[in-house]
């Protein structure tokens, strides 16, 4: 909990930042892609800054904010009609949905795809490099011995034309050759890729049972084509019912937990993909989805990271999956994303935040894990959008907690809540017009308060 100072007599210096700082300012080693917002000055010391004549016109709209102006915003706040709790539904969710609307027009396999494609083997004899062996070849099957084959032919035939070559494919995941089931997996990963009367015909085919099995096969590649086709044929709405009732979300769990990063990658996207039915979100919750998830979360690149908010957001809809989802330790790598500049994640993950927040032990877990002062940070310098989510996600934490509006008091939220009234977006500052008529009561009781 962030203590209350003097502001008055409040010092400014690095050695005091460094003790008071969460974990998450730590900046991360130079040769990072992404990068955490840089300390820069405390709300402690905007504060101080508060009560003193010099105010430089270069600085943030409310380091230039007095007390004064601040107390007359907040008795324009107070004029206006009391805050309406029945107003914050579900329905104040429905457009932060939005930032995860990406998987909707996903291309089945963009997980790991691009990382793939963009593969460029190390030509320098010089350098020397540990890399995975090379499957064994291809056996010569006809169709299934070619390793490359044009998607304008696939996308051209008629699936009638392709019912000869898909039953050899479905006959070949039974074979004994490892080499012949990783090719057929193959084969029907990339035809069911991007045609849905292709996805049709492979489900009515038998082919979703027949993979089924390569999910847990010790040999990666066809670990990963079984479950990257699994997931492109999920994408037909009949075969989720297929894929569900053979068993198939226990076996996703454990490729999320045993595969390669594609594979990870994918089986999140399977999951996710299976969850778009409500009857399965619960059903996923309670086969040990989660964990593994926020082991992605963790671990994962990227693109792992945002496949994996973007499932557990999905999941979390449902509150058994949210106390699922802090129990399994989502909230810490969490408020650490907040702060993250760079990586496209933040956002997203202020939206799982916000999903959290629905119940209370997910409340005193961002709390704890310092969220209120990442959350801070983001009003203070993040884009627009992510101040919309920051000061959406604050309010929830508010709305019914008066020991969270004194934390979000002490720790300097106030003047920044005010400045973002005045200059933020049209919701952003509805919202912080809210949270500030929440905080309008407790604020003389936590300020006047003692650590």
């Amino acid at each position: 909990m962030v203590s209350l100072e003097n502001s008055h007599s409040h010092v400014s210096s690095t050695t005091h930042h460094s003790q008071t700082r969460p974990y998450y300012y730590t900046p991360p080693p130079s040769s990072a892609k992404a990068h955490r917002r840089s300390i820069g000055r405390s709300m402690r010391t905007i504060r101080s800054n508060l009560f003193q004549p010099e105010c430089e016109n270069s600085g943030p709209v409310y380091e230039n904010l007095t007390d004064s102006v601040v107390d007359f915003r907040l008795t324009e706040l107070a004029k206006k009609p009391p805050v309406d709790k029945s107003s914050f539904s579900d329905a104040e969710f429905l457009e932060i949905s939005q930032t995860f609307s990406d998987f909707s027009a996903y291309s089945s396999d963009i997980s790991g795809e691009l990382e793939r494609l963009a593969y460029i083997p190390n030509s320098d004899p010089n350098q020397s490099s540990v890399s995975e062996p090379e499957p064994e070849p291809e056996p010569c099957v006809g169709f299934l011995q070619r390793e490359m084959f044009s998607t304008e032919i696939i996308e051209s035939i008629e699936p009638e034309d392709l019912q000869p070559t898909v039953k050899l494919c479905v006959d070949s995941l039974q074979s004994p050759s490892v080499a012949v089931k990783r090719s057929a997996a193959e084969k029907l990963r990339f035809l069911a890729k991007n045609r849905a009367d292709n996805r049709a015909l492979i489900g009515e085919s038998g082919a979703i049972p027949a993979l089924l099995p390569l999910l847990r096969c010790s040999d990666p590649w066809t670990q990963e084509h079984a479950v990257t086709a699994l997931l492109n044929l999920s994408l037909h709405e009949p075969n989720k019912t297929l894929i569900t009732n053979s068993g198939a979300i226990k076996s996703l769990i454990y490729v999320l937990k045993t595969g390669t990063e594609t594979s990870k990658q994918n089986a999140a996207c399977g999951l996710l993909s299976l969850a778009l039915i409500d009857e399965n979100k619960l059903t996923i919750g309670a086969c040990g989805a989660i964990a593994p998830l926020v082991a992605l979360l963790i671990n994962g690149t990227n693109r792992g990271k945002k496949d994996a908010l973007t499932t557990l957001y999905k999941l979390c809809t449902v509150r058994l999956n949210k106390e699922r989802a802090v129990s399994a330790g989502a909230v810490k790598p969490l408020v650490g994303l907040v702060c993250e500049e760079g990586t496209g994640l933040a956002e997203k993950a202020m939206v799982v935040l916000s999903s959290l927040t629905g119940i209370e032990m997910g409340q005193e877990s961002i709390v704890e894990e310092g969220g209120i002062a990442a959350l801070m940070e983001v009003i203070e310098d993040g884009s627009d959008k992510g101040r919309e989510f920051a000061v959406m996600t604050l309010l929830q934490l508010c709305v019914d907690s008066v020991r969270n509006r004194g934390l979000l008091v002490r720790e300097g939220g106030i003047p920044p809540l005010v400045a973002l009234s005045q200059t933020g977006t049209a919701k952003a500052k509805h919202k912080a017009e809210t949270l500030l008529a929440y905080l309008r009561e407790p604020r003389q009781e936590a300020s006047t308060s003692t650590p």
